[in-house]
């Protein structure tokens, strides 16, 4: 049978290697071919006697036998294969399928038949016995260690190809791997030990088998004419061939299998570096910030053709969702598949996972699951799952909107009340979830209004509550209403709200009373709360006092007035947080109003904070409808929370943006938006050290507008490297500075803003210093040994930090000096903490495009081919030509020049006083700035060409943003407007301690490693640094596209 079964060049070469010296029961679970069936009349071997029978169960050859139950066994059609393979783990031990044996006799019959082996060589002196390995807990898999002696030398072919028989490394253990796709595939004994055998690098291949064959053999030729093994592996073989449980592969290998061109687009996740530092050692010689910054729910490029958010939706299936028993890792590209596709390894936590018998499927010959093209959680960095019931606590509910409003004389009369009613009628139509919205009102000034807006009524009723102490909630079933039954009755409550409160002549407000009855109204659905503000609390819970203090403005102890006054906004943002409700914030202060206080409902409910100074109906009022029309129709995700994982060996320490965190690791986001933005930290495992890929998974999972249980999956392979230069190299500038920018936050808050600044500095210094010095492997510590190392040149991706780091200094956020209001830093703040990557660097290092001097296609949509082939920069969906960018210095500036500044948050227009008359009149309809001011000047948006192209860039540049911008214009020679604009000038000399140096000046202090920082005064020097991001002459700024 042996023969006809084409078996017996490979029993011949286990049989060699046991040197036929002691009888060994083979059975099944031990032999390493799988299943063999019994021979007619062949009972014992050479006349010796046999071992006993093997114990009940299973097992034997001093194997524990296979645990009882398990899944079926493989369906019997499955391809190819000698016999029947070995079960995989948790399988019942079955006999093979029916075949007729020797004279016909159905192997079934000689079930009590076995062969009996050679015994055991006795292992020389010094060596270990011949042992069992026992095999992963549960049984499966058995593997056994070669007695010593080993077998006769073999010859092989100069060059063999890999995939068929692979020695191993002496003192490896052999293993017994199932078959895949029920064929047959094995790896070799290894060597014995002493030099016995040393095959060249690669396989080997065994004698050639006979040509004939039994039913069921299925060979193919290898590369060289031999025959391989049914289902082996081709060349470089695949993750299938494994080592034995608690075996850890070579790195090589294991970053060879990982497909890194699977990527998550840079619209969702950016980190600072491409290739990780291996240890903590080398992250310090680096100094740069390891982490990342996520933006779950980015939507797609502007010029992007997909549909919907771009993402595939993975629907329900039989199996579930798929996640490893361990450390509940979403299956994803980046797994390893083993024993034949019936168990995958985890790239997290390296733990083995049986996949589920309605998820199996057969690999191809490098290894890869057959059906990898039509499954996107295995083909896809990102995608979409539906998830099944166990995955909520209760039904997905309706989307809410409620709103809480002031209405106290500073609202009507500044005309807040009027632009917010407009704001949110203009929404009515768009608000993410359709007929299932909700909506729900209550105004305040020394009282509590009530609205019942109930379906039916001719207008709504208003009800007043003036016992703040005693707050209760009349009628709440009527307070929060279904939006498209009761449309009518909030349409015609809108209309009526600004003459409702016109003649209104209470200042007081009592907003904390107002927020109770709000969370006593919608704690039972979440959703989202719109809060307007225009006067400083004063009555009932949540009073706040007046406490701005000049002194302390620009000192040391100016942190203080940028902390919470009291706990109890944070402790109503945690109850807000606890019954899913997002809080996004509208202030319009005329005095201070302690936003540092008020600022905790949106930063740990994750909201957002928007600010108005000096709110003015007419210019501030299309800026603040657009706003609020983007904040509540933007895409919206309910009931948010978020995980982030990564490989063993790294860990996440911080995060930063706004949120909650439970426990140590879970974010809680009542809502989850386009614009939400979360940043990481990725720091070694002490007690692991990393492998050579990182793996980072984030899961969000979260209920969509339309009322769907949706987990989003983002997973993201990256290299590590213990080279410094390849980790300083592979560095994402603009990262870096989004993450620096949100650690200095934090910084600023803890201990003060002048340790934020030399934080920023001290970074920035370290970084360049060690990309001049870097490029050794590590030693020791993991400390660069840098003898015989000459100075490098800054790496091209790293030169323009330094200039990032200057103007972040320098910017709003940081900057020293008394000239910043407290309430103007706390919004700046806000903002920095939830930018996307392009977002933040634009804020920090603003673009001042020249407009005087704007070229004829400037202003209008690009044509389809450029002149020259070059294309120029563009913004919005009609790709506007943006004009050429100059140099944030004050040397740029000139009489004769007009300068747009944009930062994303605010455009300022500068004029100089001697604008020819023709510009002037078609941007401002006059024709001297003689006798003008900077308020009285108007833009245009009409009338003239220039004034159209650049109205049509100034959208272009907000489009994204769905935001109508606000220009500002400042007229050369107006002190109080132009001292402010310079504050964008970041590359020349500030007036505060900290931000005395221009770019210049600062790149020499990072060339010197921060030698002068002692000195207290730059030093004043001309040229060009050595080595030092200076662009070429007249573009010194960053290149527009990065």
């Amino acid at each position: 049978k042996i023969i006809e079964n084409g078996l017996l060049p490979y029993c011949w070469v286990v049989l060699k290697r046991d040197n036929l010296r002691r009888p060994r029961s083979l059975h099944h679970s031990s032999f390493p071919f799988g299943t063999l069936p019994t021979m007619s009349g062949y009972q014992q071997y050479g006349g010796r006697p046999s071992f006993p029978p093997p114990p009940p169960g299973g097992g034997g050859g001093g194997f524990p036998p296979p645990p009882p139950g398990g899944a079926p066994p493989p369906p019997p059609g499955a391809p190819g294969g000698f016999g029947r393979p070995a079960p995989p783990p948790g399988r019942p031990v079955g006999p093979p399928p029916p075949r007729a044996g020797p004279g016909g006799i159905p192997t079934s019959a000689m079930a009590g038949m076995r062969i009996a082996a050679p015994p055991p060589a006795v292992a020389p002196p010094g060596e270990s016995q011949f042992r069992s390995n026992p095999g992963p807990p549960g049984g499966g898999r058995s593997a056994y260690a070669p007695p010593a002696g080993g077998p006769p030398q073999f010859s092989q072919p100069a060059s063999q190809p890999p995939g068929q028989f692979r020695p191993v490394a002496p003192g490896a253990q052999f293993q017994q791997i199932p078959p895949r796709g029920g064929q047959f595939q094995q790896q070799p004994p290894p060597p014995p030990p002493g030099g016995q055998f040393h095959p060249p690098p690669g396989q080997f291949q065994p004698p050639p088998a006979p040509s004939q064959g039994g039913p069921g053999q299925h060979f193919r030729p290898g590369p060289h004419g031999a025959p391989s093994m049914p289902g082996a592996p081709m060349q470089g073989g695949h993750p299938g061939m494994q080592m034995t449980p608690g075996a850890q592969p070579q790195q090589q290998q294991q970053s060879a299998n990982v497909d890194f061109s699977i990527q998550v687009p840079s619209r969702f996740l950016k980190f600072t570096v491409k290739k990780f530092p291996q240890s903590a050692g080398l992250a310090m010689a680096c100094k740069v910030p390891t982490g990342g910054v996520i933006r779950p729910l980015a939507p797609l490029a502007e010029d992007s053709n997909e549909e919907g958010d771009g993402v595939d939706v993975v629907g329900p299936s039989p199996a579930g969702i798929v996640r490893c028993k361990s450390c509940r890792t979403y299956i994803n590209p980046f797994v390893q598949w083993i024993e034949n596709g019936r168990r995958w390894k985890c790239n997290i936590c390296s733990i083995l996972n049986d996949v589920p018998s309605a998820y199996f499927c057969h690999l191809d010959e490098t290894g890869r699951r057959r059906d990898t093209d039509q499954r996107p959680e295995l083909r896809e960095a990102v995608v979409d799952y539906v998830a099944p019931p166990e995955y909520r606590v209760r039904l997905p509910q309706p989307p809410a909107y409620f709103f809480v409003i002031d209405v106290s004389l500073g609202a009507v009369q500044g005309g807040m009340l009027a632009r917010c009613a407009e704001g949110i009628k203009k929404s009515l139509d768009e608000l993410p979830g359709g007929d299932r919205a909700m909506i729900g009102f209550i105004t305040h000034d020394s009282s509590v209004h009530y609205y019942v807006l109930k379906a039916g009524l001719a207008s709504p009723q208003m009800l007043v509550v003036s016992d703040l102490q005693n707050l209760f909630v009349p009628a709440p079933e009527d307070l929060f209403v279904n939006l498209e039954d009761s449309r009518e009755v909030v349409e015609a409550f809108l209309d009526s709200l600004p003459e409702m409160f016109a003649k209104n002549q209470i200042r007081e407000s009592c907003l904390g009373p107002a927020l109770k009855a709000a969370c006593r109204v919608t704690q039972h659905i979440g959703g989202k709360m719109c809060i307007f503000q225009s006067a400083m609390p004063s009555l009932g819970d949540g009073a706040l006092k007046f406490r701005e203090n000049p002194r302390i403005m620009g000192t040391p102890d100016e942190y203080q007035m940028l902390r919470p006054a009291n706990m109890w906004y944070k402790e109503t943002s945690l109850e807000f947080s606890k019954a899913q409700v997002s809080v996004d914030m509208f202030l319009f202060p005329y005095h201070y109003i302690d936003a540092a206080s008020l600022g905790e409902l949106p930063r740990r409910t994750a909201g957002t904070l928007r600010t108005y100074p000096s709110f003015d109906s007419e210019v501030d009022g299309p800026r603040f409808v657009s706003e609020l029309k983007h904040t509540l129709t933007r895409t919206t995700a309910f009931e948010t929370v978020m995980r982030i994982r990564c490989t063993k060996g790294f860990k996440i320490s911080n995060f930063y943006g706004n949120f909650h965190i439970r426990g140590t690791d879970l974010l809680a986001l009542p809502n989850c938006t386009s614009d939400s933005v979360f940043g990481f930290d990725i720091v070694h495992d002490e007690q692991n050290g990393g492998g050579p890929v990182l793996t980072v998974q984030s899961a969000l999972l979260y209920t969509s507008s339309e009322g769907e249980r949706r987990i989003r999956v983002h997973t993201q392979a990256m290299p590590t490297t213990n080279l410094q230069n390849e980790v300083l190299e592979n560095a994402d500038t603009e990262t870096i500075l989004c993450m620096l920018s949100k650690q200095a936050l934090d910084i600023a808050i803890k201990n003060s803003i002048d340790t934020a600044r030399t934080k920023i500095q001290q970074v920035c210094i370290e970084i360049i210093r060690a990309a001049k010095g870097g490029g050794a492997r590590q030693h020791g510590a993991g400390y660069p040994s840098q003898q015989g190392q000459e100075e490098k040149e800054t790496p091209a991706n790293l030169k323009l930090l330094p200039l990032y780091c200057l103007a972040l200094l320098k910017n709003v956020t940081f900057r020293g000096g008394n000239d910043v209001h407290p309430d103007e830093r706390v919004q700046a703040r806000m903002d920095l903490a939830c930018m996307w990557v392009p977002g933040s660097r634009h804020f920090i290092y603003p673009r001042m495009f020249s407009v005087h001097d704007m070229a004829a296609g400037v202003g209008n949509p690009v044509p389809e081919v450029s002149m020259g082939g070059r294309m120029p920069s563009v913004a919005g969906k009609d790709k506007i030509v943006l004009p050429k960018v100059v140099n944030l210095s004050a040397e740029m500036l000139n009489e004769s020049a007009v300068f747009l500044v944009d930062n994303g948050v605010e455009m300022v227009l500068w004029v100089g006083r001697a604008v020819e008359a023709s510009l002037l009149s078609g941007l401002f309809g006059i024709t001297s700035t003689e006798g003008c001011s900077s308020v009285e000047m108007k833009l245009k948006k009409e009338g003239s060409d220039i004034a159209e192209r650049l109205d049509s860039i100034v959208l272009a540049l907000r489009e994204s943003a769905g935001t109508v911008p606000k220009v500002c214009v400042v007229l050369e020679g107006d002190v109080n407007a132009e001292s402010r604009f310079m504050w964008h000038m970041v590359e020349d000399r500030a007036a505060f301690q900290g931000g005395t140096y221009s770019y210049l000046e600062f790149m020499t202090l990072v060339n010197q490693g921060g030698s002068t920082a002692r000195t207290g005064t730059p030093p004043i020097r001309s040229g060009t640094p050595n080595g030092m991001g200076m662009p070429p002459q007249g573009m010194r700024m960053p290149p527009q596209g990065m």
